[in-house]
């Protein structure tokens, strides 16, 4: 707890608006994707199935692969609690669902599906071809029959470990029969939570992204270890631009732009 206080103080002390960046790319990311006001159709469609998940009876036996949870002591877990204190919230959900847009993303990856909410914010437009994986089998199945019973079709729910998936996805028996090798616009790491773990993720991921992609990671002030890994994907010789909005860093790989990081409050 004090860990997170002292990271958020440090955070606010570094943060900056649209006022004090001096990146065009970054500065009109901010004005017309960040600070977008439009009422986006999605923004409804998300609020309604995440009421219907807060007023839910149903109980989940969560198995964890990762860092475990700050939240809950024990497996047995409601899922109206893991919408309400775990999954992606309302303000978070809304900003992935402006990324997608402002940046037309069509094929996305999500480590980590959890109930489904955050999926439906990348991929609850119709559009955007979505892979999520989720470890939990039971996590995974209560998220898939979600989709399902909303129509969703552009969503393909994988039950494995991150790992495990990554390495199928990197085969070379794999890339030979996709060729050319599969790219994702968005990549959303949203599991796990340890540093080790995550800088693993990150540098085999990085054969699947192009000069566009965006690759999103989630809870970099988690933990000393996750911010000890955030600062090594900082000054990787592939990443440009960088934008720590303390419970998200966003990293671009546009090769025209000038190497910067950046501190945003939202």
């Amino acid at each position: 707890m004090w860990f997170k206080i002292k990271a958020y103080l440090k955070f606010l002390w570094h943060c900056k608006n649209q006022h004090g960046i001096h990146s065009p790319f970054v500065y009109k990311l901010i004005t017309q994707c960040f600070y977008n006001k439009q009422d986006f159709k999605i923004y409804r469609i998300w609020s309604d199935v995440q009421k219907e998940i807060l007023g839910s009876n149903a109980i989940l036996e969560v198995k964890d692969f990762g860092a475990g949870s700050k939240v809950f002591d024990g497996n047995k877990r409601p899922v109206s609690k893991i919408a309400e204190h775990v999954s992606i919230t309302k303000k978070r959900a809304r900003l992935m669902i402006r990324l997608v847009d402002y940046l037309s993303v069509e094929k996305a990856l999500e480590l980590g599906t959890s109930i489904g909410l955050g999926s439906l914010s990348i991929a609850g437009n119709g559009k955007t071809s979505l892979t999520t994986v989720e470890a939990c089998k039971e996590t995974s199945a209560f998220a898939n029959q979600l989709f399902k019973s909303k129509g969703i079709e552009n969503i393909s729910v994988i039950s494995s470990t991150f790992s495990e998936y990554l390495e199928e996805l990197g085969s070379p028996e794999n890339i030979e029969l996709r060729a050319p090798k599969e790219e994702f616009d968005l990549v959303f790491i949203d599991g796990h939570h340890d540093g080790k773990a995550t800088l693993s993720y990150f540098e085999r991921l990085l054969a699947h992204k192009h000069n566009d992609s965006l690759f999103i990671f989630d809870d970099i002030h988690w933990s000393p270890s996750m911010e000890v890994a955030w600062e090594q994907i900082k000054v990787h010789k592939d990443v440009k631009v960088t934008i720590d909005t303390f419970q998200w860093g966003l990293v671009f790989f546009r090769q025209e732009q000038v190497k910067q990081d950046f501190v945003i409050r939202i």
